[in-house]
């Protein structure tokens, strides 16, 4: 078992959160809160776990021409009481690789609870608000939730002859190890899916900063968030079809199939030159 995983130190917790996501997220949403409040909580890395065992290629994958190892670290960031956890999605062997995942967070910090983080497309505007959609292993979960303005209507129980998804799965393993724990789904408009949306960034962290008591500057979010709504509208002012299109789904009508690929392909290029 030691041979799949390093610790490089004991974090100094007392019983903290996980908060877990998986870097192939919708507009890169998991993976953008994970670097942010490393960044802003200062997060340590204390473990990681050996890809070999998980991945394909001998946990090697090429992307844009270059060598890229998958990475599965857990961060500790001890003022706030909180283990972080960023990790490509493995590719095989599922269940051994998060019963891992929830043995290091076990017995190496104590955590009791788990959220993971993950975007979700949406057929809305991006100057919509962001809901949060939850799913939870226990019951007794939504009532503890009630007042953050979040949504529980969805069921993580896969289909019958379906496959879960990373973190439904998860969920489910976390509740045989009697830890508690709920996914987080935050709404993404389909046509920032490919590039990014720093308001759905910053609704989550406000929601994860409320719930389990921390606070982080945004202000350079809120530059972002600024700056991306200054490019698409003035790019409406430019283009009255996408006008059209943003119009509708701030109205939420419908649109039409052709209307969805021209919308997604114009904002994504248009996003896409200001990286």
């Amino acid at each position: 078992m030691k041979d799949l995983f390093k610790v490089y130190k004991q974090p100094k917790l007392q019983n903290p959160s996980l908060i877990l996501s998986w870097s192939e997220d919708i507009a890169q949403l998991g993976p953008a809160v994970i670097d942010l409040m490393n960044k802003k909580l200062g997060g340590e890395k204390f473990a990681d776990i050996e890809p070999s065992d998980f991945f394909a290629m001998g946990g090697v994958a090429i992307k844009n021409d270059l060598i890229h190892f998958p990475e599965s670290e857990f961060y500790a960031c001890e003022n706030n009481n909180l283990v972080l956890f960023r990790s490509d999605a493995p590719g095989n062997e599922w269940y051994r690789f998060l019963n891992l995942v929830l043995e290091i967070a076990e017995n190496c910090c104590g955590v009791k609870e788990i959220y993971t983080i993950g975007g979700m497309a949406s057929l809305i505007a991006h100057t919509n608000p962001r809901r949060i959609w939850t799913v939870v292993n226990q019951p007794e979960l939504k009532g503890m939730l009630t007042g953050y303005g979040l949504y529980n209507e969805m069921n993580y129980r896969t289909p019958s002859g379906g496959r879960p998804t990373l973190s439904s799965y998860l969920l489910w393993i976390a509740k045989r190890r009697n830890i508690s724990g709920m996914n987080l789904w935050q709404e993404i408009p389909f046509y920032l899916a490919q590039t990014t949306d720093p308001n759905a960034c910053k609704a989550m962290i406000e929601f994860l900063g409320k719930k389990l008591n921390f606070a982080i500057d945004l202000e350079e979010l809120n530059q972002h968030i600024e700056k991306q709504e200054g490019t698409i509208n003035q790019f409406r002012l430019e283009n009255p079809q996408i006008d059209e299109c943003l119009s509708k789904l701030e109205r939420t009508e419908e649109l039409t199939h052709e209307e969805n690929e021209k919308l997604a392909k114009e904002i994504n290029d248009l996003l896409s030159k200001e990286r």
